[in-house]
């Protein structure tokens, strides 16, 4: 589940302004179309930008994101007609029409999230590595440690790991993580990811299987020793 940050002046929801983002399952956060906003941003995965109207306003305002030197991809919606006006000397990361489907939307947000990363990678090699508590990431060579201990860890279980690792404290559903780390189009039940949680828990050992906990009726998180184990329990 990303966060997203919505730019538009249309009142209302998400879904007067791209239908499909709202049947996502993201955290969507609208904001006023203007400058002022970039003075408090929230911390997003993807900004979205509404340029189906007033297309010089949404210019200034994407070349002026951009100029900011945001870590996280902007992606321009559009209508067909508006198309023809969006440029590379706009800046953004990505256009997308205001009529595209669910599978389209999910993939532009995952593929932008991604090259953004990577370009990141590229610039720090340090940002390979996620860090928290006793846990080492690297995701250049799909390899985690604890307490330099290496685990074997298939793909799922590294990306699973990686993911709650990346959000600690933050509190994911069943069908969230088999969204995020399955896919979207992925046609398993939410029992699927109960059985990787299993084994994850198996290979990271007695004395740190605690760090994948468990919310009741809610889903899982990745939480550090000594904390939040009021709300959390190993089941």
């Amino acid at each position: 589940m990303a966060r997203i940050l919505l730019l538009t002046n249309t009142l209302g929801a998400s879904a007067e302004v791209l239908p499909s983002l709202g049947l996502l399952q993201h955290q969507v956060r609208i904001l006023p179309a203007e400058a002022s906003v970039l003075i408090d941003i929230p911390d997003v995965d993807a900004l979205f930008i509404d340029c189906r109207k007033e297309i010089a306003s949404a210019k200034s305002l994407a070349r002026l994101i951009t100029s900011t030197g945001i870590n996280c991809p902007v992606i321009a919606i559009a209508t067909e007609g508006g198309l023809s006006a969006i440029s590379a000397d706009w800046g953004v990361d990505e256009v997308i029409l205001d009529t595209a489907g669910p599978a389209e939307v999910e993939a532009r947000i995952r593929i932008s999230m991604g090259r953004t990363q990577a370009q990141l990678v590229a610039s720090d090699p340090s940002a390979r590595e996620i860090r928290t508590g006793d846990v080492v990431i690297d995701e250049s060579s799909y390899t985690a440690k604890i307490k330099g201990r290496s685990l074997d860890l298939t793909f799922k279980e590294f990306e699973l790991l990686k993911y709650l690792a990346q959000h600690p404290g933050r509190v994911f559903t069943r069908a969230q993580l088999l969204q995020e780390i399955w896919g979207y189009d992925y046609f398993g039940g939410t029992r699927t990811v109960d059985v990787h949680i299993r084994r994850l828990r198996s290979k990271l050992g007695p004395e740190f299987e605690a760090i994948i906990g468990t919310v009741r009726n809610v889903g899982y998180r990745f939480t550090l020793p000594g904390k939040d184990s009021l709300l959390s329990e190993r089941v």
